[in-house]
């Protein structure tokens, strides 16, 4: 008589066959090649990495539908299952990837789970002022130019900035983006970042000086920005033109007679510019221009926040970048003589070179 199979052989072939399975799952999520060489689809170069962007809020199953669709032969079904194997499913980034040829299922889960993609920067600089930011942002290619063409007011509006102009509105720093993500997102963020450095800058203030509010601070701190050689002046520099202020006197600063002027500044000031009359001609109205001239650094909203504690009401150029600071007017005159007026004159008596 032919004996049956014990119930207990049985569930343990069937464990068996599962466990056989599952290895062979794992095996193939680790070690078999998902990212294909470019050669086999164009005859380029084998080791290039294959570029992928994810679109934002994708999940697993668009993901696998995204990368079929950038060339990566992925089966969705099994992508779905291998990223639950690795606990990964609901950690996957969007962005843009750079999938090296030959990595795994794994590695190309692990890799969005980590959120290791290429990332692009932006760099504003102290001192910029709004057009210069607006070329510099128009020209990043790897942005999605969706403020081109738009005047200021239009991108404030965007921005729900209610400020007569985006002069000295965005914080100098470096930011960093994803390929192709629009550029308000670098405006929102440095203008962000400028609200709140500003009122950082407003709620350490001194009590005594000379602005009313946080928004004639950022008109002073760019102003301070401009005027600065050295950063160890950058105090006193603060100081000078506070105690302007406060006194009821023109600040006279060039800086600003030139942002006047705009765009087409040639790089040569002349006395008819400082003659000429604009809201920006500190020679000729009393008070801070109507807007910033420029994008202040930090250090600038600071020093305008807390100058120095000086009586100096002028300063000059010294020729290395630092100035040399006067509270009169004839020891400025004579600093003047000193430090500008006797080196161009030199300059201009030297022999010619043969």
């Amino acid at each position: 008589m032919h004996k049956k199979c014990p119930k207990s052989n049985y569930f343990k072939s069937i464990a068996l066959i599962l466990l056989v399975l599952l290895i062979l799952f794992y095996v193939n999520i680790f070690t078999f090649g998902l990212v294909p060489t470019r050669a086999q689809f164009t005859g380029g170069a084998a080791q290039e990495p294959w570029r992928i962007r994810i679109a934002p809020q994708s999940g697993v199953h668009s993901i696998a539908k995204q990368l079929q669709a950038q060339g990566i032969g992925v089966n969705p079904w099994f992508f779905q299952l291998a990223a639950r194997a690795l606990w990964v499913g609901a950690k996957l980034k969007p962005g843009t990837y750079l999938f090296p040829v030959g990595a795994s299922t794994s590695d190309v889960l692990l890799q969005m789970a980590r959120g290791d993609r290429v990332r692009e920067t932006l760099s504003i600089i102290p001192g910029m002022t709004i057009w210069q930011l607006r070329a510099v942002i128009d020209a990043n290619p790897a942005l999605d130019h969706q403020t081109q063409g738009l005047n200021n007011q239009a991108l404030l509006k965007k921005l729900n900035l209610n400020y007569p102009s985006g002069e000295g509105l965005f914080y100098p720093d470096t930011y960093v983006f994803d390929p192709g993500e629009s550029d308000l997102i670098i405006y929102q963020l440095a203008a962000s970042a400028m609200q709140k450095q500003l009122q950082l800058a407003w709620q350490q203030r001194t009590p005594q000086i000379a602005v009313s509010n946080p928004y004639a601070l950022l008109i002073l701190a760019s102003i301070i920005e401009k005027e600065t050689g050295q950063a160890a002046d950058r105090g006193l520099v603060a100081a000078v033109f506070d105690n302007r202020l406060r006194k009821g006197m023109l600040l006279q600063t060039d800086p600003t007679v030139i942002y006047g002027i705009g765009p087409k500044f040639d790089g040569n000031l002349r006395k008819s510019d400082l003659r000429r009359d604009n809201p920006y001609n500190t020679y000729m109205r009393r008070g801070l221009p109507p807007t910033p001239i420029a994008m202040p650094s930090r250090e600038s909203l600071f020093a305008a926040a807390g100058p120095a504690k000086s009586s100096a009401l002028y300063f000059v150029a010294k020729g290395d970048g630092s100035s040399y600071f006067s509270t009169s007017l004839p020891e400025h005159e004579r600093a003047v003589t000193q430090y500008q007026r006797l080196p161009a004159k030199a300059a201009t008596t030297l022999p010619s070179k043969p």
